[in-house]
């Protein structure tokens, strides 16, 4: 008898677009943002220190997602909220040691993206994240990830701080130009990959603003909840999502068999 199986390197590696994929990756995002400031400032590791020790911590991470063939919701997620902390602390690493403006930073890492993007569709022909079933395509998509954080973080920043507009004020603009993406996409038919990938970078700066109106001092225009528990709080609810998130996820098919002809 012959088996014919399913290859399980053609499953996909990342998960649907669902509300539960946005409501985790806002609060990945927030969570990104409080924790990075904790690391560095609270425990006080220092933005050096708490870069280098978060990027050996998104690689090892990171190879264990590498290391699946197909969506595993606990990997996945690990991945991202480990690199939106590494995202904003590149982006903090330019700005506060290297002292590089924040309009600069957000010129160069959407050129960053916009490259990313041109070298994945000439080698892929296609930007979808519902084909991530190679190495290559999702080499790529991590790498588009990582620049979407960092350029959301510089976003977020500029806007809030630099013209001064507060956390809150951020947030809602930030949230009213995703809303009109999302009317763009459904009544206007706006084009899917796009929509979804301009959805994702605002995201970023949408989620730092809140976590920053969490966390920060009232005398910064914060709510004064600190960082601890921000991070504490969105962490938990990370969590008890990814772990609905993997129960709810449908078991691999088993694998057909057939019978191939004349053989028994």
């Amino acid at each position: 008898m012959t088996h014919i199986q399913t290859d399980p390197v053609q499953q996909n590696r990342v998960p649907e677009v669902t509300v539960e994929f946005w409501l985790i990756k806002l609060m990945a995002v927030t969570m990104g943002e409080t924790a990075a400031d904790y690391l560095a400032v609270n425990l006080g590791l220092g933005l050096t220190a708490t870069s280098l020790l978060m990027t050996a911590v998104l690689i090892v991470a990171l190879m264990f997602q590498f290391a699946q063939r197909r969506y595993v919701p606990p990997y996945y997620w690990a991945a991202v909220v480990l690199i939106s902390i590494v995202g904003t602390l590149v982006t903090d690493n330019l700005v506060d040691n290297l002292g590089v403006a924040l309009q600069t930073t957000a010129i160069g890492f959407t050129i960053a993206l916009a490259v990313t993007f041109a070298v994945w569709y000439a080698a892929e022909k296609t930007l979808s994240i519902h084909s991530i079933f190679t190495t290559r395509r999702e080499a790529f998509y991590w790498l588009a990830i990582l620049f979407t954080f960092a350029l959301g973080t510089a976003v977020g920043d500029l806007v809030a701080e630099v013209f001064a507009l507060g956390y809150l004020t951020t947030g809602l603009l930030f949230g009213g130009i995703i809303a009109v993406i999302a009317i763009a996409y459904y009544v206007f038919r706006l084009n899917a990959i796009l929509a979804f990938w301009l959805a994702y970078i605002l995201t970023r700066p949408l989620g730092a603003s809140f976590g920053d109106l969490l966390s920060q001092p009232l005398e910064y225009g914060g709510l004064g909840f600190g960082t601890i528990i921000t991070s504490m709080l969105f962490l938990s609810a990370i969590i008890s999502l990814v772990i609905y998130m993997t129960a709810a996820q449908k078991p691999e098919e088993e694998e057909e068999e057939f019978d191939a002809p004349g053989e028994i």
